[in-house]
């Protein structure tokens, strides 16, 4: 990468303006933040489109109370439950092509990709391809097609402005140096709910177990992540394709404390670093309003409660889906198609209560080394590795 501002890359350096928000998934955890965070920013944020899956009843909430141009729903039968509920203003798209349709249309300038997992890829794209500013939350659309967004979004001058919290400590931090200045980073993660546990005891832990996050409040798959460190392994991917970075030029750190969310070390030895709060407001605000600060409602960071931060070398052996995410990061093609793929087949069915916990790094792996990696692959055959990937958890699952 030429020698510029991190700001640069993504053609980041204009004051902000006026923004028309569609928010993708805006019924989990992020998606609610984000609406409360744009009913504080006052007029200048206005909420013109909304999409869901399951919970209607809390769209028609949301769609009462923001008023939206268009509300989208990817499921036909509770598209129908919501089509009662709402006033002739807000028009009703259906299934994933409503999706789609919301995400690239003209009435939106900045669109939050909130939606859980590979089912937010398509949307994702076409909110790129349309030239938006996109409020990266979905991490796994990078892991899956990072090979096609990424040329795409330079191709459109689409934005791509991360909203995980570690990867916005990290475009925040990279903000001080030049792309070539930087050594390291360092990915922090609080390690999860079994950072203590022994491998034998995380074996069998119960789904009440995983999704006990000792710091952060989030949806139940994101949460089972944070507990294999998965959620991780998926960063270090998707810190890969934002930042220009290769695998081993980034560190994972465990952090329980959850204050620092990332750091950046350049090659004078200054290590610049984002702190705050465990509040996922905070980037999601900062992605809003770039490049400007504004008053907000996250909480606050008290130092005074802040005794001391801790930090310690992840457990590679207790954690292997860590490893595996070095290794995907590095196959490249279909690799992260197929291990995002299984991991949310195998996060499934451990949530569903047919597999222990220590069963799904276990899948991951034996699918992972199944699949003859393909290169520089279109749209369609990154799907269709997602679409194996699946299919041969079940195998296993039924072999």
């Amino acid at each position: 990468m030429e020698s510029r501002r991190w700001s640069e890359v993504w053609g980041l350096h204009k004051a902000s303006v006026a923004k028309r928000i569609a928010i993708m998934g805006s019924t989990g955890s992020i998606g609610t933040s984000t609406l409360e965070v744009v009913r504080a920013l006052g007029d200048t944020y206005q909420v013109v489109g909304l999409a869901g899956k399951q919970r209607w009843r809390q769209l028609a909430e949301q769609c009462a109370a923001f008023r939206p141009q268009a509300v989208a729903v990817a499921d036909q039968a509770n598209a129908q439950s919501l089509a009662g509920l709402l006033n002739g203003a807000t028009e009703l798209l259906v299934g994933p092509t409503g999706l789609v349709e919301l995400a690239a249309r003209e009435d939106s300038d900045f669109v939050v990709a909130a939606i859980v997992g590979s089912a937010g890829l398509e949307s994702t794209i076409a909110a790129v391809r349309a030239g938006k500013q996109v409020g990266l939350a979905n991490k796994e659309a990078l892991v899956v097609a990072g090979s096609i967004i990424v040329p795409l979004a330079r191709q459109t001058g689409a934005r791509l402005l991360p909203i995980d919290s570690e990867h916005s400590a990290i475009f925040q931090s990279l903000a001080a140096g030049r792309a070539e200045e930087v050594r390291r980073i360092y990915l922090t993660a609080s390690g999860g709910p079994f950072r203590t546990w022994s491998a034998d005891q995380m074996a069998n832990a119960t789904l009440a177990d995983a999704l006990r996050h000792p710091t952060w409040n989030m949806g139940q798959k994101i949460t089972i992540d944070s507990a294999t460190m998965m959620n991780k392994a998926l960063e270090i991917i998707e810190a890969c394709w934002l930042f220009d970075l290769a695998p081993d030029s980034i560190e994972v750190l465990v952090h329980p404390e959850s204050i620092i969310h990332s750091m950046v070390e350049f090659h004078d030895g200054s290590i610049i670093a984002q702190l705050g709060a465990p509040d996922m407001k905070t980037p999601i605000q900062y992605a809003l309003t770039y490049p400007d600060r504004v008053p907000g409602i996250a909480r606050r960071l008290d130092f005074t409660t802040v005794r001391r931060l801790n930090f310690e070398p992840p457990d590679l052996d207790r954690f292997p889906a860590l490893r595996m995410g070095y290794e995907v990061a590095r196959l490249g093609g279909t690799a992260g198609a197929v291990f995002n793929g299984a991991n949310e087949e195998a996060v499934e069915a451990f949530s569903q209560g047919r597999i222990p916990f220590g069963r799904i790094v276990e899948l991951i792996r034996q699918v992972l080394d199944r699949h003859t990696i393909e290169q520089n692959c279109d749209l369609d055959r990154l799907l269709a590795a997602d679409a194996w990937a699946r299919q041969e958890v079940q195998r296993c699952l039924h072999g």
